[in-house]
């Protein structure tokens, strides 16, 4: 028996930050529009930076809070579980997390359980949500806890990454941004590759090279930058072009300023 097969911990019942909004999921929606055809663009660019095999844990961030990162990982994982990939998006970010909203699951328990938990075996089907999109899993982050950074530092995080390789297909990490605590350059660290979101018009260069140089501290693989909140114009007059290099490659997102309006549909477990 492993160190992840038993901790059965019942997290059916929502809490009250679960039934607020989360960010907007538009490639499950309105698959057909042309942002959900731009976040397949991403995939297929991102798929094409990482030929290994081995590949399989992908973490998003930015810089600065308020800058999509969120939107990008959700929509990135609805994307990727439309290929028929198992696929896996846990909540990084245990200061400020959203999965659990956008997806309309508990947050009782979660990321930050698994890893503070004293228990000598964790049952990792107890903490992990199916949603409505099929393929698709969410771990959400669990509880704040009061040291986040050592919690994404520690031996039981790693164990727990490599327990889910054997598991899914492809796991995204909603990590925490780069620029304001150690949190995000943590988290690259455990991924095989990062990318990260660069708003436009909001995301400054000092910021952005900021978080490069932070990353490249310790090592994380930068893969590109995601530049979201384009207008038409900006694009060219191609709604969803995309345009640049940057790292292996620049690719555009969306906006999530709808992030707070949601959606009617939501996630199920």
């Amino acid at each position: 028996m492993g160190l992840f097969d038993r901790f059965k911990k019942n997290k059916t019942k929502l809490d009250e930050d679960s039934m607020k909004y989360g960010v907007a999921l538009i490639t499950r929606d309105d698959p057909k529009s042309g942002i959900s055809e731009q976040y397949r663009t991403i995939r297929t660019n991102l798929k094409f930076s990482f030929l290994d095999p081995d590949f399989k844990i992908l973490a998003v961030m930015s810089a600065l809070p308020s800058e999509g990162k969120s939107t990008v990982s959700a929509n990135l994982a609805v994307t990727w579980a439309e290929e028929k990939k198992r696929v896996l998006l846990v909540d990084a970010d245990l200061r400020r997390p959203t999965v659990h909203r956008t997806f309309k699951v508990s947050n009782r328990y979660g990321l930050s359980n698994i890893i503070t938990s004293s228990a000598s075996t964790v049952d990792i089907s107890e903490m992990i949500d199916k949603t409505e999109v099929e393929n698709l899993d969410v771990l959400t982050s669990g509880p704040t806890p009061p040291n986040p950074a050592e919690l994404l530092g520690s031996e039981r995080l790693s164990q727990l990454l490599d327990f889910l390789r054997e598991r899914y297909d492809f796991i995204i990490l909603d990590a925490p941004p780069v620029d304001t605590v150690t949190d995000g350059q943590i988290v690259g660290t455990r991924a095989d590759g990062v990318a990260l979101v660069t708003p436009q018009g909001i995301a400054t260069k000092d910021a952005v090279m900021r978080a490069v140089k932070l990353l490249q501290r310790v090592n994380a693989n930068i893969l590109g930058v995601i530049m979201n909140r384009f207008t038409a114009q900006e694009a060219g007059g191609y709604y969803g072009g995309y345009y640049g290099n940057y790292y292996g490659g620049s690719y555009y997102g969306t906006d999530d300023s709808s992030s707070r309006k949601g959606s009617k549909k939501r996630g199920k477990k």
